[in-house]
């Protein structure tokens, strides 16, 4: 079985978590245009923006803890970041740099520092005990797979997010 979907999230073999969140972007921008009316100028910013991080962001970042993203996948989320904030303050036709629109949201790209900060929460939760789940995240499990000549860089594991963040 090449993957499978356990508690609305999707796992795959290989670890590797992209498909997960493409289809969790996909969820969102489908929430984000049914309710579109609320993401329109006529209510407040402050509101608005609190709105996108409340509903939108907690449906795109389910499951986000787990998530071992490498530098495409990053970009991902940046930009799904940036469509957020178009759709809320700019008109489609209008051609704007995604400095401006930041201003004029008064934001700052936080989307993966976000994501950081869950997977610190998550992992502050975990570590402390004594379990099968905090040696399977330090990497310390007995066996192993044999060592089949792979070449190529190392894979990332979920704590070199937060290594790589201090």
């Amino acid at each position: 079985m090449e993957s499978f979907k356990y508690l609305g999230s999707m796992l795959t073999n290989d670890g590797i978590c992209t498909c997960e969140f493409k289809s969790r972007i996909a969820m969102v921008k489908a929430a984000f245009n049914k309710k579109r009316v609320l993401f329109t100028s006529t209510l407040d910013l402050k509101l608005r923006k609190k709105l996108l991080k409340r509903y939108i962001w907690n449906i795109a970042l389910y499951g986000a803890e787990i998530w071992t993203l490498r530098a495409v996948d990053q970009k991902h989320l940046e930009i799904f970041e940036m469509w957020c904030w178009r759709r809320m303050e700019i008109s489609w036709t209008d051609h704007v740099k995604n400095e401006e629109v930041l201003l004029r949201a008064k934001e700052q790209r936080n989307i993966l520092h976000e994501i950081c900060k869950r997977k610190a929460n998550w992992i502050g939760q975990i570590l402390p005990r004594n379990c099968l789940l905090q040696r399977a995240i330090e990497g310390n499990v007995k066996g192993g797979m044999e060592l089949t000549g792979r070449r190529g860089r190392r894979r990332r594991k979920l704590l070199d997010d937060l290594k790589e963040r201090r």
